[in-house]
């Protein structure tokens, strides 16, 4: 079937399904297939249940005369062509976002911002992968959205590439790179390779805008290797306060921490703001200044963006402060890599807070570099005077454990986040302040509803 009848059925039935278990009624239903399952097996069953269309690349299951089946080489093919497809019909700007760390907190700041003066389409959670891009594009509705922000994430090179062909997007940044997925990647300079793959199309694409923190020496240095100067046209440029850089849309520094951070900013040439958020961590300096910039470029008043940036509430355990009926929680269990456990215990240790503590689980997918990376970690969490204890989910630590007496932190060591669950039950902490993070797998977001 050709890409353009497909997406004559998409048209009549623009809601799409992946999971036969959740078919709006008339939805088009994709049989996707993975290592433990085949959509194919269950295109019937999602008819039965409501889609009007089942999209298949196995023709035994079809149904003989039963004109709902729609054969297809491949389906996940099929879906990522139909997603890049609608997305040309799209008029509007499409900013794409991707980086090591904060790319999720930093699409959420923007949408809130740009939602204060357009009808904003923007990423779900973290559908960023080869799936949830082109499901995200499918929601698209060129009658009804004006601008389009997408986040597209990456754990082996050529994938941000792969992603950006589909995104074809008008402007872009990368929030910034870091010690993760190194089991893909290979190396940190693997890492800056992979998401520069969204600077090599924007900086090649006439009309296109990239979006760059030049207080970042990484994403600078990015930059210069592909031939960006001081000034450069392409370039929208914002920062820190006291960069010595080119002209900056935005320049901006964290006020205090108190918990919470508030920060000060100005337009270039406009007056100063001071902007609260209930964001925790200096290291949201950098998210917070690209959401300003992006909503500055796209003409949202300053007075707006930081009301939409006062009024951003996290969650998904990122960036988020809890107090519960026994802690005080900082909460920041979606994923864990070495840059962003380093830049939370920094964080964590400038709080003024009393009795702290810390519940780490591992950080995956660091490949050979995964010992180090754990014992750098440990290290730091051993000087630190104002943490009280540690609690260490997972495999990994213990291998990275070398002279732990040396500390007057009392530290417990956990199999898994059940471990932990049945320690809370007999030893529940109480009157402490607790960081919690680790890479997702480890399931550490379970913990704060028992803290």
């Amino acid at each position: 079937m050709s890409i353009e009848h497909l997406y004559q059925l998409y048209l009549q039935h623009p809601v799409v399904s992946t999971d036969s278990r959740r078919t709006p009624e008339g939805c088009m239903f994709f049989a996707l297939k993975g290592e433990s399952f085949n959509g194919n097996l269950f295109a019937k069953k999602a008819l039965d249940a409501g889609a009007a269309i089942a999209v298949v690349d196995e023709p035994d299951v079809i149904k003989p005369g039963d004109k709902r089946f729609v054969l297809v080489d491949d389906v996940l093919t099929a879906l990522q062509q139909l997603a890049a497809y609608h997305r040309q019909q799209f008029q509007g700007p499409v900013l794409q976002i991707t980086g090591t760390n904060g790319k999720t907190t930093t699409k959420e700041l923007i949408a809130a911002v740009l939602s204060k003066a357009y009808n904003v389409l923007y990423t779900q959670g973290n559908l960023n992968n080869h799936i949830g891009v082109p499901l995200t594009l499918l929601r698209l509705r060129t009658d009804k959205h004006q601008i389009a922000v997408i986040e597209t994430g990456a754990n082996h090179p050529g994938e941000i590439a792969f992603l950006t062909n589909i995104v074809k997007p008008t402007c872009g940044l990368v929030t910034n790179v870091g010690v993760a997925h190194i089991e893909g990647f290979g190396s940190f300079e693997g890492v800056k390779r992979t998401k520069g793959e969204l600077y090599d199309y924007l900086l090649a694409t006439a009309g296109c805008k990239l979006f760059l923190s030049v207080s970042n020496k990484d994403l600078s240095g990015m930059a210069t290797e592909r031939g960006v100067e001081k000034n450069d046209k392409r370039i929208i440029a914002y920062g820190q306060q006291g960069t010595d850089a080119q002209t900056l849309i935005c320049e901006g520094a964290v006020k205090e921490c108190t918990p919470f951070v508030t920060i000060t900013w100005q337009q270039e040439g406009g007056a100063a703001h001071v902007t609260p958020t209930k964001l925790i961590g200096a290291y949201n300096l950098d998210n917070i200044l690209a959401a300003i910039a992006v909503g500055l470029h796209f003409g949202v008043t300053p007075d707006d963006i930081s009301q939409a940036l006062t009024d951003y509430q996290p969650s998904l355990g990122r960036s988020e402060y809890r107090q519960t009926e026994y802690n005080r929680l900082i909460i920041d269990a979606y994923n864990a890599n070495l840059t962003s456990m380093q830049a939370a215990l920094t964080n964590f240790g400038n709080l003024s807070l009393p009795n702290k503590m810390v519940i780490l689980g591992d950080m995956n997918e660091l490949g050979t570099d995964s010992q180090y990376a754990h014992k750098q970690i440990l290290d730091k969490v051993w000087s630190m005077p104002d943490i009280k204890e540690a609690w260490l989910v997972g495999k990994c630590w213990k291998k990275s454990l070398s002279n732990p007496e040396r500390s007057n932190i009392t530290y417990r060591l956990f199999a898994n986040v059940e471990e932990v669950k049945a320690y809370i039950n007999e030893h529940k902490p109480t009157d402490m302040t607790i960081l919690v993070k680790g890479s997702n797998s480890i399931k550490l977001h379970q913990l704060p509803e028992l803290l």
